[in-house]
């Protein structure tokens, strides 16, 4: 198959790209590489891998090479709450135009995976699990532009779309903004970390299984189109607090502390079920104790610079 991947140098679509080559398609990156990033260097030897350095807002560009494509992911984003607040003209041309332009140019029998965000969920009820069917109330930009895309894109044929539990783990194009990698990477080299809305709680997934979750949707889209899909770990619906907790029982000289200053932008705070995708026998391979021994290992390797969306 020929899979089209707009944004396929960032955190996820590094490794999502080698993985799809490895299963045999024929791969084609356009990407901007806006963070002097060389994650697919390693996937230059693959004649099955075409990259076009670009932008994913160049209609011209996208349209060359959409014509060959039988599938779509686009990826391409400003990813998160702070990047978008930081650049919202950017953040609506890439998160919402460029991927209604992918939606208005494609032909209808191209398959479109897309990656949202269930950050969309907003302010979640106490003990209650966000569905697929629980009214969205995204706070952020970044959660608003993507509600919006996402429901265009669901009246569409041949769709589909993941809504992410916030990533984490080790990628080729790595980010020590998300929350696990983030606090991991404080334990690891400054010991230490404050807490803010310790309560809130959010769903987690390793980026691994994120590209996973992509493979699945493309081997089973006939059954799975025209739907969206929560993408998280069931049994990761912790605190930020339960959060630091793992942490310190694999770095016992991590200290945290809470503190009544300081708010989360998107003000996420919410349990999520996955049991949809689940039932559709996706299964997630990595756990938040083994992601945290990953990057544990991985911050002997980096240190922060260039890590980074903000």
């Amino acid at each position: 198959m020929n899979i089209l991947v707009t944004g396929g140098a960032g955190y996820l679509g590094s490794v999502l790209v080698p993985q799809l080559l490895a299963n045999g398609h024929q791969v084609t990156v356009i990407d901007n590489f806006m963070y002097d990033q060389t994650s697919l260097l390693d996937c230059c030897f693959d004649p099955k891998l075409k990259i076009a350095r670009g932008d994913a807002r160049n209609g011209q560009l996208v349209a060359e090479h959409l014509k060959e494509a039988d599938a779509i992911f686009p990826l391409a984003c400003f990813t998160g709450a702070w990047l978008c607040d930081k650049d919202p003209i950017g953040a609506r041309t890439v998160n919402f135009d460029a991927v209604k332009m992918l939606l208005d140019s494609r032909s209808k029998h191209q398959r479109v995976i897309f990656p949202t965000t269930n950050s969309g969920y907003g302010v979640g009820q106490k003990d209650i699990f966000c569905t697929e069917e629980t009214p969205l109330a995204p706070i952020s930009l970044y959660g608003r532009l993507k509600v919006e895309i996402e429901k265009i894109l669901l009246e569409e044929e041949n769709t589909l779309s993941l809504r992410l539990a916030t990533a984490f783990g080790i990628s080729p194009r790595m980010r020590l903004d998300l929350l696990v990698n983030d606090f991991t990477y404080r334990a690891v080299t400054d010991g230490f970390v404050v807490l803010f809305e310790s309560h809130f709680k959010r769903n987690y997934i390793h980026v691994r299984d994120v590209a996973h979750a992509f493979i699945h949707c493309l081997d089973r889209f006939e059954q799975m189109k025209g739907a969206p899909y929560n993408v998280g770990l069931s049994d990761a619906n912790l605190s930020k607090r339960e959060l630091c907790e793992e942490i310190k029982r694999q770095v016992p000289n991590f200290y945290f502390r809470e503190s009544e200053i300081g708010r989360d932008p998107d003000q996420r705070n919410y349990i999520v079920s996955n049991q949809k995708i689940e039932r559709t026998g996706f299964k997630t391979s990595v756990s938040i104790q083994a992601g945290i021994a990953e990057l544990i290992k991985g911050y002997q390797v980096i240190r922060k610079g260039g890590y980074s969306n903000v």
